[in-house]
C-alpha cells in the first residue's frame, strides 16, 4: 500500500486499505485536497494508552473516613451547595 492515500482513494477502497494498514508496520498518511488529515496505522503500532492516576479530593477522603449515619442527607446537601 502506498505511504499516501487521498480520501477519495480510501473511500474507493477502504476494506482493502484497512486489512493492508492491519498487516503493516508503517503508518499510511491520508491527505485531503494534499494536506495530510489523519494515519491510518494498526493498533500494534501505537503506544499504550497512558495510566491515569486517581486523585482524590480531600473533602471525599474526610467524607468517607465518618461513619454513615443519620447526617447523610446533611453530607450530600454541603456537597452539592459546593458546586
Amino acid at each position: 500500500m502506498p505511504s499516501e492515500l487521498t480520501i477519495k482513494q480510501l473511500h474507493a477502497a477502504t476494506g482493502r486499505c484497512v486489512r493492508i494498514a492491519a498487516r503493516s508496520r508503517t503508518p499510511t498518511v491520508i491527505t485531503d485536497r494534499g494536506q495530510p488529515v489523519a494515519l491510518l496505522v494498526a493498533p500494534d503500532c501505537l503506544p499504550p494508552p497512558a495510566r491515569r492516576v486517581r486523585q482524590i479530593l480531600p473533602e471525599y477522603a474526610a467524607l468517607m473516613q465518618r461513619s454513615p449515619g443519620a447526617a447523610l442527607a446533611d453530607d450530600l446537601n454541603a456537597l452539592r451547595d459546593d458546586r
